[in-house]
């Protein structure tokens, strides 16, 4: 049980400094920008300090669901990245979910407003999430390694 939190805070962490990286490099390669920190704080009415915390948060918290569920459900699938990229597609859904519930839940917050093109924007959180899951399972064990620590 303490490898899989150790490597959910880990995986965790990396995935979010990458998935925030390309973001951020992203723009000086023409997509929108986009920043779930800002979008956070925004949402919650907290300084962006607190977003980014909150940001890296839910990053742990999506890295857990993998390391913890969907790495054993999808043991066919022997491919990592494939793995991952199907994770991150998910993670990606879910952050589609998340946001209009947050928006519910935090009621007069603004909702996050795309600056550029949706489309754009889309696409790159898509990828952005496909990249966070990979990065997820690059750094996680396999299931046959992680069931050997109980």
């Amino acid at each position: 049980m303490q490898i899989k939190i150790q490597q959910s805070v880990i995986s965790g962490i990396i995935a979010t400094i990458v998935m925030t990286l390309l973001m951020l490099l992203g723009v000086a390669m023409g997509m929108p920008k986009m920043s779930p920190p800002d979008m956070l704080a925004g949402m919650m009415g907290v300084p962006v300090a607190l977003g980014w915390v909150i940001h890296f948060m839910i990053g742990i918290v999506f890295a857990a669901g993998y390391v913890f569920f969907f790495n054993s459900w999808l043991k066919k699938i022997v491919n990592k990245m494939a793995r991952g990229a199907i994770y991150g597609l998910l993670a990606f859904i879910a952050a589609q979910i998340g946001f209009p519930v947050m928006g519910a839940i935090f009621g007069d917050a603004p909702m996050p407003q795309p600056e550029d093109s949706m489309v754009l924007m889309m696409i790159g959180s898509v990828m952005g999430h496909f990249i966070f899951g990979i990065v997820i399972a690059l750094f996680v064990k396999p299931v046959t390694s992680l069931s050997k620590h109980y």
